[in-house]
C-alpha cells in the first residue's frame, strides 16, 4: 500500500461517487492506494450529530464546531500523517502539489470545508497546508478533495499503467501539452502535421515541444512566464 487517504465529511455519502470508477477505482481495487470517507457527525457529542456553533463576532452563517473537528481530527492522524485542508483561500493545487503529496507516502487526510469556514485555531494546530482548486466557491469540499484526490493517486507508480504517461501531460513539466492527433492521416481535409507521420523521434519531440510552449504562452501567460524563470 503506497498511500492511504481519509476525507473528513460531513457527506460521506456521496463517496466514493468518480474515485469509484477508471483510473482511480482500478489503482483502489490493486491495492495502490485506500480511500475513505469518515463522518464527521460521528465525532459529535450529542444526539442530533450538531457539527456546527455560530462564530464569534456575529455574522451570516455557521462555522465547523472546533471541538468536535479537533477531536476528528486527533483520532485520525497518526505519525507519517499530512492533514490538509480544503478552503477558498488555500494555496492553489497545482500538479507540483499533487506529486508532493503523491511521492510523500503515508497517510493522508484531507478535511472538507463547510459551512462559512474553521474555527482559525483548528487551522493554526492541526493543519498542515490548506488548499483551493481555484478562484470560485464551491458549496463544501467535497468536489475539491474528490479533485485532489484523483490528481494525487493518479501519480502513484503503476496507477497510470504507463507510469511515462503522467510525465507527458499537461503541467508535469510547467507547459500544458502539445496537440494530439489519431486515425486516420487526414479527417475533414485536416491532415495531421507531417513530422508526426515520419518516424524522427528526435524531431517529433521538438516539435511537441515547440508546440508545448506555444500554447502554453498563449493560454496561460502566467504559467509561460514562471516556465521563463526557471530556464
Amino acid at each position: 500500500m503506497n498511500l492511504k487517504i481519509d476525507i473528513l465529511t460531513l457527506f460521506p455519502e456521496i463517496y466514493p461517487g468518480p474515485l469509484g470508477s477508471s483510473i482511480i477505482g482500478r489503482a483502489v481495487r490493486n491495492g495502490l492506494v485506500e480511500i475513505n470517507a469518515v463522518d464527521l457527525r460521528k465525532f459529535a457529542h450529542d444526539r442530533r450529530g450538531t457539527v456546527d456553533d455560530r462564530p464569534y463576532g456575529g455574522g451570516p452563517g455557521m462555522l465547523m464546531n472546533v471541538q468536535v473537528l479537533s477531536e476528528a481530527i486527533e483520532s485520525l492522524r497518526k505519525e507519517n500523517t499530512t492533514v490538509v485542508l480544503t478552503s477558498p483561500r488555500g494555496k492553489v493545487f497545482c500538479q507540483q502539489e499533487a506529486q508532493k503529496l503523491a511521492s510523500a507516502g503515508g497517510h493522508l487526510l484531507i478535511v472538507c470545508g463547510h459551512y462559512e469556514g474553521v474555527d482559525q485555531r483548528v487551522i493554526d494546530t492541526l493543519i498542515d497546508q490548506e488548499y483551493s482548486i481555484g478562484d470560485f466557491v464551491l458549496t463544501s469540499g467535497n468536489l475539491a478533495a474528490m479533485v485532489m484526490t484523483d490528481a494525487i493517486v493518479r501519480l502513484i507508480p503503476g496507477a497510470l499503467g504507463c507510469d511515462e504517461s503522467s510525465g507527458e501531460e499537461s503541467f508535469s513539466e510547467g507547459l500544458l501539452e502539445y496537440p494530439q492527433y489519431t486515425r486516420p492521416p487526414e479527417f475533414r481535409g485536416i491532415p495531421v502535421p507531417e513530422v508526426l507521420l515520419s518516424g524522427d523521434h528526435a524531431k517529433i519531440a521538438q516539435w511537441r515541444q515547440r508546440e508545448s510552449e506555444r500554447i502554453t504562452r498563449e493560454r496561460r501567460p502566467d504559467l509561460w512566464n514562471r516556465f521563463l524563470k526557471k530556464k
